[in-house]
């Protein structure tokens, strides 16, 4: 497994990038209203959204392998 593809963000695809983005968006404003006073409950759901495309990103992005589709190209040539 290529962990590295999970923190590291020149490996991310496009899901992962999506979604750190929206967490660090999300983050920083749920940051500002929790200085102005304001607890906003739906925060909890954006966050679990951004979450979950991260974990649907990074199984699609560790399930990819270019050797893969080299094999079975090879396969069909014999």
């Amino acid at each position: 497994m290529e962990w590295y593809k999970l923190y590291n963000p020149k490996a991310m695809n496009s899901f992962q990038f999506i979604a750190v983005t929206g967490l660090i968006m999300s983050s920083l404003a749920h940051l500002l209203l929790h200085l102005w006073g304001k607890e906003i409950a739906s925060f909890n759901y954006l966050y679990l959204c951004w979450g979950t495309l991260f974990v649907f990103g990074s199984i699609q992005n560790l399930r990819h392998k270019p050797e893969d589709d080299d094999h079975h190209h090879h396969h069909h040539h014999h």
